[in-house]
């Protein structure tokens, strides 16, 4: 339900946006208040559990992102909206993180994987379901009902963790309140996730605003680190980073994921845009991507107890890589089948994805410490892929206008090959104007694709990277982590 509302709105903002009476550049501070008030809220997880108790903490979660929901179903006027937004990003912050320590603490050890690998499903699925299902529920029916489907999903799941886990709550403290480490936090995550949101809009460092943004985050950032590296009682715990295991995985995720999403987000961007397909027909495109994904994540799990994960690490890479070169070798007739293939044969990649760079992320940490590194782990993820998106998109742009340049290099009215088209189009009766006009769409249609490309080439490169990364992470058993967290039980 969380991580679906992190994209369920994106494909709905022109919907919204023309129903509240705005623009839809205005209409995208409803994803971008969603990511800021999540991004602030993810690292304070350790606290806010050290402070109320797990099961407490996540149950009050649940509530109230389900009353969040409703509010912004019937929010009547975008800055509302953003206001429901805001609460509802903010309240999610400890979900996903307590979900995944509750669940370590409900499993024996050796079942610990095969939970993972149930729970590692729902936060890769649901981003690529997102956007489907959103354009489906906008087109069909209407878009507050992106966010009145969370209702009875929300209360059945408050009322299940109650009753499962009430009498199983976590040891509290009065843990005093480190305000100017959370104001500090505040800013330069807030700083940062409407620099990435908005960078592309505003062209980036052109713009006097983006500059400025930056410059509030890292130094921000740099007071940040210094606060709470001395602070007694810090709001986030960064000493977790000293554990060369947990600091290994989270810049590994900090990179997959980023590259992950990025891609995510333009292959379906360049379906509708540049190859005429439909919201749906795109969705069905990327669809595929969980079949894999669901069908071998237990089996992940359950070898993720005897093997090494930096083994299950590697595989999963090495496949991302593959998916990706395979995309960049798409062209502008690709049919449906041969931008299916890459898709299906991701969905292995995913299924041993999570699992094993979360053991390696949580091995050796005592109980009491996992929902903090879950938080901040989680909190990488979700940045990744902010910065993901923004890179991506901005990439896009500026290797299209690259290859439209090149491509338009090479015509002109002498050149045999534009001749003959243009000899042809005025032959269909159209004018000189409207003929350019039409092979200037084509040449687009191609420069975005051959973009795209360069994009899916670069990613594969950079995946396959990454895997020397996750070999300076100690060789541990991923058991380790769970029989830590079994602990708690």
């Amino acid at each position: 339900m969380q991580v679906l509302d992190s994209t369920i709105a994106n494909v709905s903002i022109p919907t919204i946006a023309g129903n509240l009476g705005v623009s839809a550049d205005q209409g995208t501070w409803v994803i971008t208040s969603f990511g800021v008030a999540n991004a602030i809220s993810l690292p304070l997880t350790g606290w806010l559990t050290r402070r109320f108790g797990q099961v407490k903490l996540f149950t009050v979660a649940v509530v109230l992102f389900v009353i969040a929901s409703f509010l912004c179903a019937l929010a009547p006027s975008l800055p509302l909206l953003i206001l429901a937004r805001v609460v509802q990003g903010a309240v999610a912050g400890p979900m996903i993180p307590l979900s995944q320590s509750l669940l370590l603490a409900s499993y024996p050890k050796n079942r610990a994987g095969t939970a993972l690998a149930m729970w590692s499903i729902t936060t890769l699925v649901a981003p690529v379901v997102g956007p489907v299902l959103g354009g489906w529920i906008t087109d069909n029916i209407s878009w507050p009902w992106i966010f009145y489907i969370n209702i009875p999903v929300g209360i059945a799941a408050a009322f299940a963790t109650w009753a499962i886990y009430h009498r199983r709550e976590t040891a509290t403290a009065k843990v005093p309140v480190d305000a100017v480490g959370l104001g500090l936090l505040m800013i330069w995550v807030g700083a940062m996730q409407v620099m990435l949101d908005k960078g592309k809009d505003l062209d980036w460092f052109n713009s006097t605003a983006i500059v400025t943004l930056v410059c509030v985050a890292v130094v921000g950032f740099a007071i940040f680190l210094i606060w709470e590296l001395t602070e007694e009682h810090p709001i986030v715990d960064l000493t977790l980073f000293r554990s060369r295991n947990f600091s290994v995985s989270t810049v590994a995720m900090l990179f997959a994921y980023g590259l992950f999403f990025g891609n995510v987000v333009l292959l379906p961007l360049w379906l509708q845009q540049y190859m005429g397909y439909t919201a749906t027909l795109a969705g069905e495109v990327l669809a595929p991507v969980g079949l894999l994904a669901i069908l071998l994540s237990p089996v992940v799990g359950r070898f993720n107890d005897r093997v090494d994960p930096r083994i299950m690490v590697t595989l999963s890479f090495a496949i991302f890589s593959l998916v990706l070169f395979m995309r960049a070798r798409f062209n502008t007739d690709a049919t449906i089948g041969t931008l299916m293939l890459p898709t299906v044969i991701q969905g292995a990649g995913m299924a041993a994805f999570f699992i094993p760079l979360v053991s390696i992320s949580l091995s050796g940490l005592p109980p009491e410490r996992i929902p903090a590194a879950s938080g901040l782990f989680n909190f990488a993820r979700i940045t990744a892929g902010s910065f993901g998106t923004s890179i991506t998109t901005t990439v896009w742009d500026r290797r299209a206008t690259l290859h439209h340049a090149q491509l338009i290099e090479r015509m002109s009215s002498g050149d045999p090959v534009t001749s003959q088209a243009l000899g042809t189009l005025h032959a269909s009766g159209m004018g000189n104007d409207q003929s350019y006009a039409l092979i200037d769409r084509l040449v687009d249609a191609q420069a975005f694709m051959l973009s795209a490309d360069d994009i899916f080439y670069v990613s594969g490169v950079a995946f396959l990277g990454l895997i020397f990364l996750v070999w300076l992470a100690h060789p541990v058993r991923s058991a380790g982590a769970a029989a830590s967290a079994s602990g708690a039980h």
